[in-house]
């Protein structure tokens, strides 16, 4: 019979252990032709980054890998791997805060090439690890349609006051 402490550390592991329902962590209402209509002629269009599916705790876009994100080598350019990460946790971290009042900018990022590319494409999923008042800190996550892991990222953001229209 577990004594008082133990009896306890149960009581504990069965609340945290319970199955949640996912709430949204989405504070501005975000819909995929948004986003993409949001991303047109910038770098996410040069590169042919498409938004293509919101949960209710990440953000998803493809990249093709072709002429415009290959490196001489014939392989995935790691920077174009970098910019859809920055892409996509960028677009996540600002549909987090009411964007009438702030703006998220990236801070830092980290990328880890696990797994190299030849053709075809890639899609990179942004998790939050950290979403606070003042910084969010997101995990991408590049597979390729295998969903073997190419790459994974750590974007930080600061979140910020809203300048006025200068």
């Amino acid at each position: 019979m577990p004594d008082g402490f133990q009896k306890s550390i149960l009581e504990l592991r069965a609340v945290y252990t319970k199955p949640q329902r996912p709430m949204s962590i989405w504070i501005t209402p975000l819909t995929l032709d948004e986003i993409n209509l949001r991303a047109d002629r910038s770098l996410s269009s040069h590169l042919g980054i498409v938004f293509t599916k919101v949960g209710s705790d990440f953000l998803e876009a493809s990249m093709p890998v072709d002429e415009r994100t290959m490196q001489p080598m014939g392989i995935m350019h790691g920077g174009a791997s970098c910019a859809l990460a920055e892409t996509v946790g960028s677009a996540a971290a600002n549909y987090c805060v009411d964007q009438k009042l702030k703006v998220c900018v990236g801070v830092d990022i980290n990328i880890n090439h696990i797994r190299a590319v030849r053709s075809g494409i890639v899609l990179a999923t942004a998790k939050p690890l950290h979403l606070g008042k003042s910084t969010q800190v997101w995990e991408i996550k590049i597979v390729n349609p295998a969903e073997q892991l190419i790459s994974v990222a750590r974007l930080t953001m600061a979140v910020i006051a809203k300048r006025g229209e200068e």
